[in-house]
């Protein structure tokens, strides 16, 4: 974690920025190895460019953080004390006094948070430096891809485990509740959102609810899910059919996976990232299904599940190497049922590697 901690002293220092502050649990994360949800309690972590990082946190972590290997300074305090006026005394006691330009998270930091924060100096100024961090996220080096790869391959578990599970008349609560006990007899604690299993027309909703729907002869069965290991996020959607599947339903899935492995094929080092939106939307919108495919094609992932970029075709940045993002491409008719594949990317020097690794031809369950 030092050398991004120095990358990003480094850039504030080249930006005339004398301190950050940053608060979102993802980058404190990022930035010191320590992962925690503070609740409504304040987590900071203040990067100098001219002086050691502090970290400000609940006195009840303190010692989790140091066990997480942290070896600089550390502000634990309890639920009575003032966490911004103890920053305070320590920069004063660290000799801190000039800091006229201070950075922070703009889409993050909350306004009466903001307010403490520019008390903390006079006639001070801010500048959002999300976006850097944002690009220092970007690319993943080696220990964050095998991370990535072992949470991808606890998502293929877990639809492994729901299409195991699939019988007549059982309900979507019933089959999400068998995936998520199974991944925490594997040590996963939080999944990375609200798993999905959905049946028959509820498939066709891209962000339906499960709930009681029994499973029937001639249902999709599609799966949503991620689990967060160790820090990172995996991502993954399969659909099947349940027993039987009619021709109309099987050419909507064929489309879908037909758009999933286009936009696979050009995945790979300087492609226009919008690129990978436009080829898959193509073709679905040449089939007649364009109106059906309300959503882009997917999103950049790591320790957030939904992080930066953002995979419209209207995104003019390229891939670069060690980039990691989902490709979901769907196809939803609320009457019939939908049809969701994503897969979980990483470009690689010469093309992209699928982390996750379920088959997408289609499976028809017995």
């Amino acid at each position: 974690m030092e050398h991004r901690l120095d990358n990003f002293s480094n850039y504030l220092k080249e930006n005339q920025i004398d301190m950050a502050f940053l608060n979102s649990t993802e980058n404190v994360f990022y930035l010191t190895g320590f992962h925690t949800d503070p609740h409504e309690r304040l987590l900071g972590l203040l990067v100098f460019a001219e002086a050691d990082p502090i970290v400000v946190l609940p006195g009840m972590e303190a010692g989790q953080i140091r066990d997480a290997g942290w070896t600089h300074e550390v502000i634990g305090y309890a639920d009575h004390e003032d966490p911004w006026m103890m920053m305070a005394d320590k920069m004063k006691q660290n000799g801190i006094s000039r800091v006229k330009t201070v950075g922070f998270e703009k889409q993050v930091l909350s306004y009466g948070r903001s307010e403490s924060l520019l008390s903390l100096f006079d006639d001070l100024s801010v500048v959002d430096v999300e976006g850097q961090l944002n690009e220092m996220r970007l690319v993943k080096d080696e220990q964050e891809i095998s991370i990535m790869r072992e949470a991808a391959e606890l998502a293929d578990y877990g639809v492994k485990v729901g299409t195991e599970s699939l019988e007549e008349d059982i309900t979507e609560m019933e089959v999400l509740a068998t995936i998520e006990y199974e991944l925490k007899k594997k040590g996963v604690a939080e999944m990375s959102f609200s798993t999905m299993v959905l049946f028959g027309e509820k498939s066709g909703q891209p962000h339906g609810n499960p709930g009681n729907r029994r499973l029937k002869a001639g249902d999709f069965v599609l799966f949503d899910l991620g689990v967060v290991w160790k820090g990172y996020t995996s991502d993954i959607t399969r659909t099947f059919a349940y027993k039987s599947v009619s021709d109309e339903k099987r050419a909507i899935y064929e489309k879908v996976k037909e758009a999933l492995e286009a936009s696979l094929s050009i995945s790979k080092p300087g492609t226009r990232i919008g690129d990978l939106d436009q080829t898959a939307r193509d073709i679905i919108t040449e089939a007649g299904y364009g109106d059906l495919f309300p959503h882009r094609i997917g999103h950049g992932l790591g320790i957030n599940v939904h992080e930066f970029p953002s995979m419209s075709h209207l995104n003019d940045g390229v891939l670069k190497e060690g980039m990691t993002y989902t490709i979901e491409p769907g196809i939803y008719d609320p009457a019939i049922g939908g049809v969701r594949l994503e897969d979980d990317v990483l470009v690689t020097a010469n093309g992209y590697e699928t982390l996750t690794k379920t088959p997408k031809d289609l499976r028809i369950i017995e």
